[in-house]
């Protein structure tokens, strides 16, 4: 557990975020502290139910020298210290640091790996999962642009996925999925093996990457796509290039002019998610697992459909129940993925 006054300070410190917020306070302040205020709210529950199980323990303790009290104490002695290593192990979880992005929005990218239209068509399967997902969530997907094949399938995908604890959650997506079936192109009836690669970012506000005019080119298009998808006779389309990176974004939408807000949103969440992973590489070694890392260079899952199984290969998770996550329900994997995080978390906070 950590030192008393380590605790006192967190106290300290929600207790004066509570009363600048009830002093008044610029509209920007009050949404910077509020985030704040509402991230130690758990903390300090946990710590005080903490101490109250200890000051408990305390006061049941000296009451055993009392004859008359000796049986009552014992008993209620006996309930407080069984309790206290699940106040403890939760205080130990609300004490971990945490990610300033989980509570933002995230940017989701979608695209093809190995195995040509397969491959399209398992990513627009997993696009639909998580479309499905989002809305069992009660979050807002917004597709903000989307690239097709002339069999349906998705050549590109990004979305915008809105709601609370939505890149907490998502973040566990980032990486290569990969899916063993026989495809609907496959007349002999052969298992295929192909992948799909997901990239889930946080949501970056201008005031966390400036990118300087100079550093980008913008080019306008014609539309175009597989299928009539994306079709237009006026040059909507943009294509954004960062020129110090390389990095280039598109958008082709019907308005121009929500092209590029579309591009730019996703080229500052790129950018801030670049930040991010130096920054975390820089201040630690990754963990054992690379849980939650945004490591996209691994597969990290496999979809085999003729057993109706998932594999998750970072916790060894097996599923077989592939039906029901492939209509959105991924509760049971994330949670797991999410668990497995904080156990490691715990480790290194304890080493």
């Amino acid at each position: 557990m950590l030192p008393a006054d380590r605790l006192d300070q967190i106290v300290q410190r929600f207790e004066y975020l509570e009363a600048r917020l009830s002093a008044g306070a610029t509209a920007d302040e009050i949404a910077r502290l509020s985030r704040e205020y509402s991230g130690l709210r758990p903390v300090v529950a946990g710590i005080a139910d903490w101490r109250a199980a200890k000051a408990g323990i305390a006061e049941a303790e000296a009451m055993l020298a009392d004859p008359e009290m000796r049986s009552l104490a014992e008993e209620e002695l006996s309930r407080l210290r069984e309790g206290l290593p699940d106040l403890e192990h939760a205080l130990r979880l609300a004490l971990l640091p945490n990610d300033a992005a989980d509570a933002r929005p995230a940017i989701m990218e979608i695209r093809p790996g190995t195995g040509g239209d397969e491959a399209a068509l398992f990513a627009g399967d997993l696009l639909r999962m998580y479309h499905r997902h989002a809305e069992a969530q009660g979050w807002r997907f917004e597709l903000m642009d989307l690239t097709t094949n002339e069999l349906g399938g998705v050549r590109e995908a990004i979305a915008r996925i809105e709601g609370e604890g939505v890149f907490a959650r998502l973040k566990y997506e980032s990486g290569v999925h990969r899916v063993q079936r026989v495809p609907e192109t496959e007349s002999q009836g052969r298992i295929h093996t192909s992948a799909a690669t997901v990239a889930v970012l946080p949501e970056a506000e201008e005031v966390d990457i400036a990118i300087p005019d100079a550093d980008i080119r913008i080019d306008t298009m014609r539309s175009s796509g597989a299928g009539g998808q994306h079709v237009n006779t006026t040059d909507s389309a943009v294509r954004i290039t960062h020129l110090p990176t390389g990095i280039v974004v598109t958008s082709s939408e019907k308005s121009q002019h929500q092209n590029r807000a579309n591009a730019m949103a996703v080229l500052r969440a790129r950018l801030y998610d670049m930040e991010r992973t130096r920054a975390d590489a820089a201040r630690a070694a990754e963990r054992r697992g690379q849980v939650g890392s945004g490591d996209r260079s691994e597969r990290i899952r496999t979809y085999n459909f003729p057993q109706g199984r998932l594999t998750d290969h970072r916790i060894g998770l097996t599923l077989y129940a592939l039906d029901r996550v492939m209509q959105g329900d991924l509760g049971e994997v994330i949670d797991a993925l999410a668990a497995h995080d904080q156990a490691e978390k715990l480790a290194a906070q304890e080493d």
